[in-house]
């Protein structure tokens, strides 16, 4: 896991706790040596806690929206519940890393 990352750890802990996050992990460049950080993006796979109060869509674009602005970078973010495709689960798998778990 690359420093940019790192270093923010705990503020990404207080947004995962505001957005009742279960569970995020980092994959993708971001794991790796390959990471850009004047251009790279975030891959990022994320499990909710289910919330009546906190409908799902607001959930998942407030998060995505907090967490580009720690970052100051574009945040793909994939819920693990919706990802389907074999392969590219196979692919997130091979370099996931946990970042927060409740």
């Amino acid at each position: 896991m690359n420093s940019i990352i790192e270093t923010r750890r705990a503020d990404v802990a207080v947004i995962c706790r505001r957005f009742l996050v279960r569970r995020l992990d980092v994959f993708g460049s971001a794991t790796r040596a390959d990471f850009d950080p004047n251009r790279s993006d975030l891959d990022l796979l994320v499990e909710f806690e289910p919330d009546e109060a906190l409908k799902a869509l607001n959930q998942y674009i407030g998060f995505k929206h907090a967490l580009e602005a720690l970052f100051g970078r574009p945040v793909d973010l994939i819920v693990a519940s919706a990802l389907k495709n074999p392969y590219i689960r196979k692919g997130i798998e091979e370099s996931r890393e946990t970042l927060y778990a409740a």
